[in-house]
């Protein structure tokens, strides 16, 4: 199998989506083994895939050294207008396969023992291929139509799993939450193709790209078509202010989470960005704003994460946190560090979902820091990879967020002098801050609640067999930035080497940087410790003692729900009554209900003028003489 080929990686999960929601209630086991055969098999593909697209790269390189293997087929021809699907393997694309593959896989085994006993248990692993096949779809398509098929794809899915306890009323409301506050940014991103379209007269990406490197489009007309691009990425990615819907989110079943938030929904966004990211460096304004938009919300939801209790809420905070690092860093041009950061995100937070989830069903389904505690005695594996998982995201070297947030800190310094390197360290010291204070609530310390610490084990091997996978992945995916690791693995270098769009960004070691970055790090992990280790937890409780008002601010997560809420009760259902009363009383009463009702009651006047009597017509025509004679005279005076 060769890198044209690569459309069966989705075929085969989608085609295990059919069986499953057909015949999956009847299958052994509620078919899913067939599930982890589906997107096992992809897995195993994709290997093939990327050594086709390496062997070949000699053979396939540009002049900028850039190479790529596409398949094209035509959908339809009306007239001179032709609509191509078709799939395109390169770098890009086949990074994003291998974490969406090889994660997808690890997820699916983890969910055999999270969601044993569910009464749905078939129809989870149905919506979770088709949830997978969607993003494949997206990552392989070499046009913005098919992009925005597998993009609703994605969002349609991401509602099925996020509201799949039903019977739950916060499921339910979540996954609308998540559904409507995510198709807004779509409707903006549907009116970005359609504009790139009127241009260009294609939907084929590279041809949008060179129409836009080489001047075809407006600068005005193209920075307004990319800003509704970004703002269906800015949805789909919870960038503020659509970052309310993902917490929410967390209702949905933990393999879902880890999901959505690693290698699927989410990150979505980033990967079209960057896939458009020459047009986007055509106008500069356009990355500057994906450059503010990226810092706003990596501080905010930072901020945010600090007041949550609820360990899926504050790994959600910290995934949209993470977002705005890799959106800064596209926002710098430097689309090689926001894909690196985006792979090793991927593995060390569906690490850090998976090993969320382990602590679940190991306390019976206990998720907030104020029952946990003490946990590392009586859970020892989830605790260590939960430590791996943390260490990552704080960016604590060697673990593999450190050397990806050192290449985002690298592309910062280099653009816009250092106000975004000095933002970005100071959400990166918020970051160490929460994780640490998070681990150290759940796993360290005295239980706060005895009977929940009692009653907690360890997860059985199907569970914590994935857990060990990522973390060992967790801690070596990141040395892929150095050119000898990636020259080993069969690449032609490092990682920013590997995946690029215009010209590699060589990988050097600055020394000074990386001290840099680990002291942010370090920096944030003992400040963590000394508010929360031990009995210190009560100097966090005196500082938001001391300021309520910041406290509240903080736990009510900047009211932005409030916020919306009140435009809901009196903007939206105000003018919702304006409509409704305008449609009632002019449209229905006087436009359609009013033209019947004249017309009965002219009928029933009318009626009585037809009598059948021939005296009363004669009459009637004398009279009609007379007036026609009174009036020609009274006309011609």
């Amino acid at each position: 199998m060769g890198a044209d080929q690569a459309w069966i990686l989705v075929a085969v999960p989608a085609a295990t989506f059919v069986v499953l929601a057909l015949f999956g209630r009847w299958l052994p086991r509620k078919g899913d083994w067939l599930a982890v055969l589906g997107v096992g098999a992809s897995l195993v593909l994709y290997f093939f895939v990327l050594h086709d697209l390496l062997h070949q790269r000699d053979s396939l390189v540009n002049a900028h050294g850039y190479w790529s293997i596409a398949m094209d087929t035509t959908w339809s021809h009306v007239g001179n207008f032709s609509l191509h699907f078709g799939t395109v393997v390169d770098p890009l694309s086949a990074t994003m396969l291998g974490v969406v593959t090889i994660a997808g896989t690890l997820i699916t085994i983890f969910s055999i023992g999270y969601m044993k006993g569910e009464v749905r248990y078939w129809w989870f692993f149905a919506v979770l291929m088709a949830f997978i096949a969607s993003k494949l779809m997206l990552v392989l398509s070499d046009n913005l139509l098919l992009v925005y098929f597998a993009w609703e794809g994605v969002g349609v899915c991401s509602f099925l799993l996020i509201g799949f306890y039903w019977e739950k009323r916060s499921a339910t409301e979540a996954a609308k939450k998540a559904f409507i506050t995510t198709r807004i940014g779509d409707v903006g991103l549907l009116i970005g193709i359609i504009l790139l379209w009127k241009a260009t007269g294609t939907f084929n990406i590279q041809e949008i790209l060179n129409a836009a490197t080489t001047g075809q489009i407006g600068h005005v007309y193209l920075f307004v078509a990319l800003m509704f691009v970004f703002l269906g990425a800015m949805g789909k990615s919870a960038l503020v202010p659509f970052h309310v819907w993902l917490p929410d989110a967390m209702e949905g079943p933990t393999p879902v989470s880890a999901l959505i938030h690693a290698a699927t929904m989410v990150v979505a966004g980033v990967y079209l960005i960057a896939r458009l990211l020459p047009a986007f460096e055509v106008v500069p304004a356009a990355l500057l704003i994906i450059t503010i938009v990226g810092l706003v919300t990596a501080i905010l939801t930072g901020f945010m994460a600090l007041a949550t209790t609820d360990i899926k809420k504050v790994l959600a905070y910290s995934t949209i946190g993470q977002l705005g690092f890799m959106y800064i860093a596209l926002g710098c041009s430097h689309p090689g560090a926001a894909i690196m950061h985006l792979m090793t995100h991927a593995f060390f937070k569906s690490l850090l979902f998976l090993a969320a989830g382990s602590v679940i069903i190991g306390t019976h389904h206990n998720q907030d820091m104020k029952q946990l505690g003490g946990l590392w005695r009586k859970m020892p594996i989830t605790a260590t990879t939960f430590l791996i998982g943390s260490l990552a995201l704080a960016a604590v070297p060697p673990f593999s967020g450190f050397w990806s947030k050192d290449e985002i800190f690298h592309g910062t310094t280099a653009w816009n002098g250092g106000w975004v390197t000095f933002l970005l360290g100071f959400a990166a010291v918020l970051t160490a801050l929460y994780t640490t204070r998070l681990f150290i609530r759940t796993f360290l310390g005295k239980p706060q609640d005895q009977e929940v610490y009692d009653n907690a084990h360890e997860t059985g091997p199907i569970m914590v067999v994935p857990l060990i996978i990522l973390a060992l992945i967790t801690c070596v995916v990141g040395f892929t930035v150095f050119n000898g690791v990636g020259r080993a693995m069969g690449f032609p270098g490092g990682f920013t080497e590997f995946v690029f769009l215009n010209e590699p960004e060589r990988f050097s070691m600055n020394w000074s940087w990386a001290a840099a970055s680990a002291a942010i790090a370090f920096g944030g992990v003992f400040f963590a410790g000394w508010l929360y280790w031990g009995n210190r937890i009560t100097i966090s409780t005196r500082l938001a003692e001391w300021q309520p008002g910041i406290y509240n601010m903080l736990v009510n997560k900047f009211y932005f729900d409030d916020l919306y809420q009140a435009g809901i009760d009196h903007a939206l259902l105000g003018f919702s009554f304006v409509i409704s009363w305008f449609d009632r009383y002019v449209v229905n009463d006087t436009g359609v209900d009013g033209m019947a009702d004249s017309t009965r009651f002219g009928s029933s006047i009318l009626k009585y003028v037809q009598t059948g009597k021939v005296p009363n017509y004669a009459l009637g025509i004398a009279l009609g003489a007379v007036g026609l004679a009174i009036a020609g005279l009274v006309v011609r005076g």
